[in-house]
């Protein structure tokens, strides 16, 4: 294994983290093949994005580590919104994490000037000019989840919104660029890859996810 992971320790750790909740006993052994497919589908500078609640991204990333080794993981990306249980006894749980690697350090495709950008939260502190334009986003993303009757609404219970996808594919990708969704769903991927002028595979196996996938975008080949 890269980054001084010898057989023995990764195994262990593979153990570890398996025993670590008997809930997802199985949760390891099904996501480590699809991330070693992923990336060996991946292009030379291209990005793995890997988007996670808190109780499980600590360990994606010591695996993922293991895999693909430490020298690419690239970013830590905090997606927070304020929606869900309001918890009394400890601090509310309102973010996910994305973790973010690149194939080659080296190579790696990003494009700051296509993202979508910003306001200043203190405008008066920039030129005018700096300020009409925007800032590039930080790595902590602040974004509302689907409202209940905005138009992106598919009625699928794990539907991530458009704008946390639009800003990894436009920074990730080029025109005419092929994106892969291992985990599609409602095919939120697939919508804005569309729209963005990039083509995209997308794999699910709930046929609810396929029906939605297809009302949403009825163009599309299902093999």
């Amino acid at each position: 294994m890269r980054r001084g992971f010898r057989g023995r320790e990764y195994e262990r750790l593979r153990g570890d983290l398996r025993r670590y909740d008997d809930r997802f006993d199985d949760y390891w052994g099904f996501l480590e093949p699809r991330l070693r497919e992923a990336w060996r589908l991946l292009a030379d500078d291209g990005t793995l994005y890997l988007h996670l609640d808190f109780r499980e991204a600590h360990y994606a990333k010591v695996l993922m580590d293991a895999l693909f080794g430490r020298e690419r993981f690239l970013n830590e990306l905090i997606w927070a919104y304020d929606y869900g249980a309001k918890a009394r006894g400890r601090w509310p749980a309102k973010h996910d994490t994305i973790l973010v690697y690149v194939k080659d350090p080296q190579r790696y495709w990003f494009d700051s000037a296509g993202v979508d950008r910003e306001p200043y939260m203190a405008p008066g502190l920039v030129t005018a000019e700096k300020a009409a334009r925007g800032k590039l986003p930080t790595d902590v993303w602040w974004h509302t989840i689907v409202p209940t009757g905005g138009r992106e609404k598919t009625g699928y219970p794990t539907q991530k919104p458009e704008g946390v996808l639009r800003r990894i594919i436009q920074a990730s990708t080029r025109e005419g660029d092929r994106v892969l969704d291992l985990f599609a769903g409602s095919g939120t991927t697939g919508a804005v890859a569309a729209a963005l002028g990039r083509h995209a595979v997308l794999v699910d196996d709930n046929p609810e996810a396929i029906a939605v996938m297809r009302r949403r975008m009825p163009q599309a080949q299902v093999v």
